[in-house]
C-alpha cells in the first residue's frame, strides 16, 4: 500500500512549531525565578521541546504541504502541544494535577481553550504553574493559530487552508497580499487586546475599585477572556473580584468572540462591515435575547434574591460568558432556578462568529441553518420558486449549506453519545451523576466551553469524575476544537490509501 499522505510534512511542520515553544515556557519560567518556585517543572520542556522540534523539522525532503498534510498537522499540532503541556504540571507534582490523565486533561482544556477544570486546591500550585494555565489557553486562542500560519508564510497555500480550518473565513487571505502579513496583523491585534486588558483591569485595582486585583490577577484572566478560555487562577474564578471587574471582563469576552476580520475593518474605519453582516447582528442579538430571558428569569426568581444591578450584571455576565465559550463565572450560577440553568445550557451550543477564538458550532452556521430552513420551508409550499440562501447580501452556494448541516449534525450526534458513555461510566463506578449533569458536562468539553452544572458546575471541578471518564472529555475537547473533521478525515482509510 502506497501511503497518499506525506506525513514527513506534517511532522515537520508540528515539529517547528514544537521547537518555538520555549518562548511561552519562558514566561512561567520567569516568574518561578522571581517568586523563589521551581524552575525545572519549565526548563526541562523548554529544553525538549527546542531539541524534539528541531529533530523533527528536519525530516521532510520538501515543504510541499498539501489538503491532507494540513488536515494532518493540524490535528497534530493541538495535541502535539496538549501534551507538551502536561509536563510542567506532572514535574511540579502538586495536588490533583500530579497524576497523568489530570495532567492532561488540564493540559488540552488550556490548549483548547475548554476552560474546564480538574483542579481543586488551588492555593497548592505555585503562581508559575497558573500562569502556565493562562498562557496554555492564550496561545490556544488565536495565539497558536497564528504563530502557525506566520511559520508557513512561504507556503501561501498551505498556509492560507490552516487559516480557513479554523476561522471558516475563506477570504481572510485577502486581507493583504501575502498570508504571513495577515498572520502578523492579526497577531497584533490579538496581543493589543489583551494589552488593552491588562492597563484597563490593572488600573480598577490602583483606583480602588478592585482591591483584590494584582498585576498577576490581571495578566493571567486577561490571557483567558481575550481569548474566550476562562481557566482563572482563583477558585472562585471572577465571583473573586468587584462588581467593577466584572463589568469590565465583560465587553473583552465579547470581543474576544468577535470575528477578527471584522474588528481588523472596523479599526480601520470602515464601520460599514458592522451593518452589513448578518453575523454580527445575529451575535448581538443572541447575547441580547438570552440575557433579557435569564434577567427575567431571575427577578422571578425569590430565592436569588438579587438587585436589580444584580439580576442585570450576573444575567449579562452568564450569557456572555457561556454563548463565547469563556467559562467564567460571576456567581454560583449552579444555585439558580432549573429554567435559568436550562437557559445557560442551550447557550452552550451557540458560540461566537467565525474567525474568532471562540469554540462550539458558532453563531454564522446556525444562522445559515435557519436561513436554509426557511429557505426550505417556502419551498415546500411553492415548488416552483428559486431561492438561495443570502448571508449580508451574497448567496451562500448549495455545497457550504449541505456541508454546514452535515456538521451540526455529527456535532450534536458526537454530543448524545458522549452523554451516554459520562452516564454509563458514572455508573460502572458508582459515581453519582445525574443526566442533566452528565449533558452538561460533555457539551462543556465537547463545544469548548468549560464549566457545567452539579459535579461540574462553576465553583467546583470535573476531578470527581472517573478516569475513564476524563480521558473520553479529553478526547471530546480535543476533536471538538479543531472542528471535528479533522480527526474524523483521518479515520478513513481513504484518507491514507493510494
Amino acid at each position: 500500500m502506497t501511503l497518499r499522505v506525506d506525513w514527513r510534512v506534517s511532522v515537520g511542520l508540528v515539529g517547528t512549531i514544537l521547537k518555538w515553544l520555549w518562548v511561552p515556557l519562558a514566561l512561567p519560567f520567569a516568574l518561578a525565578l522571581y517568586d523563589g518556585t521551581p524552575i525545572v517543572p519549565f526548563l526541562v520542556p523548554m529544553v525538549g521541546t527546542l531539541l524534539v522540534g528541531a529533530g523533527l523539522e528536519r525530516l521532510p525532503e520538501t515543504r510541499d504541504l498539501r489538503a491532507r498534510e494540513a488536515f494532518l498537522m493540524v490535528a497534530l499540532t493541538w495535541l502535539s502541544i496538549a501534551l507538551v503541556g502536561t509536563v510542567p504540571f506532572l514535574l511540579a507534582g502538586n495536588g490533583t494535577l500530579a497524576t497523568p490523565v489530570n495532567a492532561l486533561f488540564e493540559s488540552m482544556s488550556g490548549i483548547t481553550t475548554t476552560g474546564a477544570t480538574v483542579v481543586v486546591d488551588f492555593g497548592a500550585h505555585s503562581r508559575a504553574i497558573h500562569l502556565w494555565r493562562s498562557t496554555l489557553q492564550w496561545l490556544g486562542g488565536l495565539g497558536i493559530l497564528v504563530l502557525a500560519t506566520a511559520l508557513l508564510s512561504q507556503l501561501s497555500v498551505g498556509g492560507a487552508q490552516l487559516m480557513e480550518t479554523e476561522t471558516q473565513t475563506q477570504d481572510v487571505n485577502k486581507l493583504t497580499p501575502r498570508i504571513s502579513e495577515t498572520a502578523a496583523l492579526l497577531w497584533k491585534l490579538y496581543v493589543g487586546l489583551t494589552a488593552l486588558m491588562i492597563v484597563v483591569l490593572s488600573l480598577l485595582g490602583v483606583v480602588g475599585l478592585a482591591p483584590e486585583m494584582t498585576l498577576f490577577d490581571a495578566v493571567a484572566h486577561a490571557f483567558t477572556a481575550v481569548s474566550t478560555s476562562g481557566f482563572s487562577p482563583r477558585g472562585d474564578s471572577i465571583a473573586t473580584f468587584s462588581p467593577a471587574v466584572q463589568w469590565a471582563v465583560i465587553p473583552f469576552m465579547a470581543l474576544g468572540a468577535t470575528s477578527f476580520v471584522l474588528l481588523y475593518f472596523v479599526l480601520q474605519g470602515d464601520f460599514s462591515r458592522l451593518r452589513e453582516s448578518d453575523e454580527f447582528r445575529f451575535y448581538v442579538g443572541t447575547l441580547t435575547l438570552f440575557t433579557v430571558a435569564t434577567a427575567a428569569v431571575l427577578s422571578t426568581d425569590a430565592a436569588a434574591a438579587l438587585t436589580v444591578e444584580e439580576t442585570v450584571r450576573h444575567s449579562l455576565f452568564q450569557v456572555v460568558s457561556i454563548v463565547t465559550t469563556t467559562g467564567y463565572a460571576s456567581v454560583d450560577f449552579d444555585l439558580w432556578s432549573p429554567a435559568a440553568k436550562h437557559l445557560l445550557f442551550v447557550g452552550m451550543f451557540i458560540g461566537g462568529m467565525a474567525g474568532s477564538t471562540t469554540c462550539s458550532i458558532k453563531a454564522l452556521r446556525w444562522l445559515v441553518v435557519i436561513k436554509a430552513f426557511r429557505r426550505d420551508l417556502f419551498v415546500a409550499t411553492t415548488p416552483s420558486a428559486i431561492r438561495p440562501v443570502r448571508l449580508s447580501g451574497n448567496v451562500v452556494d448549495e455545497e457550504t449549506v449541505r456541508d454546514i448541516y452535515a456538521y451540526t449534525l455529527v456535532s450534536l450526534v458526537f454530543f448524545i453519545l458522549g452523554t451516554v458513555f459520562v452516564v454509563i461510566d458514572a455508573s460502572r463506578v458508582q459515581v453519582a451523576v445525574t443526566e442533566f449533569e452528565a449533558m452538561s458536562a460533555v457539551a462543556a468539553t465537547f463545544f469548548n466551553v468549560g464549566p457545567a452544572f452539579g459535579i461540574a458546575g462553576p465553583l467546583a471541578s470535573y476531578e470527581p469524575f472517573p478516569p475513564t471518564t476524563k480521558f473520553a472529555m479529553t478526547l471530546l475537547m480535543w476533536i471538538g476544537r479543531i472542528e471535528i473533521i479533522p480527526v474524523l478525515v483521518l479515520l478513513t482509510p481513504s484518507f491514507w490509501r493510494s
